[in-house]
C-alpha cells in the first residue's frame, strides 16, 4: 500500500501560523473558482479575519477544524460546526471543505470527510448536514461517500467570479454509517 503524501489531524487551536496557512488555502480555492462564501478577489485581510473568527469558535468548543498537511504545509481543511440550537444537540454542520489545487485528485477530500465524520462521532453527533454547488466536484464526492441528497435550491449563491449557482443539500446519518 502506498503512503499518502499528507496527514490529517484535528487542530485543538488555531495559532497565527495556522490562520495564515488556512488563509492561503481559502484564497487558492476562491481563485480556483470554488463557491465557498467568498467573492474574487479575496484579500488576505478578509481571509485571515475569517480564520480568526473560526479560531475563536474552536477555542470556545463550538467548531472543530480538521486539516491535511503535506510537505509544503496545510493543503486541505474541513470544519464541523458543533454549536447547534438546544433542540439539535445530536447534529453538526459540515462546512468549508477546502483542498488546495496542488493536492487535488489524490483522495484528500474523501480523507477529510471521513475524518470529519469520525470527529463528529467523537463529539457525540449522529447527524451531519452540508450543502454544495449542484453537480460540482464536491457534490459528486459526497454522493460517492454515501451522503444522501435532499434537494436543490436554484440561484442559491454566487460563484466567486459572478453568476448564480444552485446548491444541493446533503445529510449523513452517522448512526447507520460505517
Amino acid at each position: 500500500m502506498t503512503a499518502t503524501p499528507w496527514t490529517v489531524r484535528r487542530l485543538d487551536r488555531l495559532d497565527a501560523r495556522a490562520v495564515d496557512a488556512l488563509a492561503d488555502v481559502l484564497i487558492d480555492c476562491v481563485e480556483g473558482g470554488a463557491s465557498v462564501s467568498f467573492m474574487h478577489p479575496l484579500t488576505r485581510e478578509r481571509a485571515t479575519a475569517f480564520w480568526r473568527r473560526v479560531a475563536d469558535d474552536v477555542a470556545a468548543g463550538e467548531r472543530a477544524v480538521i486539516v491535511a498537511e503535506d510537505a509544503q504545509g496545510i493543503c486541505g481543511t474541513v470544519q464541523l460546526i458543533l454549536s447547534m440550537p438546544e433542540n439539535q444537540p445530536h447534529r453538526a454542520d459540515l462546512a468549508k471543505m477546502l483542498v488546495h489545487r496542488r493536492a487535488r485528485r489524490q483522495g484528500l477530500g474523501a480523507a477529510l470527510i471521513r475524518a470529519a465524520e469520525a470527529t463528529a462521532r467523537e463529539c457525540g453527533k449522529t447527524l451531519l448536514v452540508l450543502d454544495a454547488v449542484t453537480d460540482g466536484d464536491a457534490a459528486r464526492l459526497y454522493a460517492r461517500l454515501g451522503w444522501r441528497r435532499v434537494g436543490d435550491i436554484p440561484r442559491y449563491a454566487l460563484m466567486p467570479m459572478g453568476g448564480f449557482c444552485s446548491t444541493t443539500f446533503f445529510y449523513r446519518d452517522l448512526s447507520d454509517a460505517p
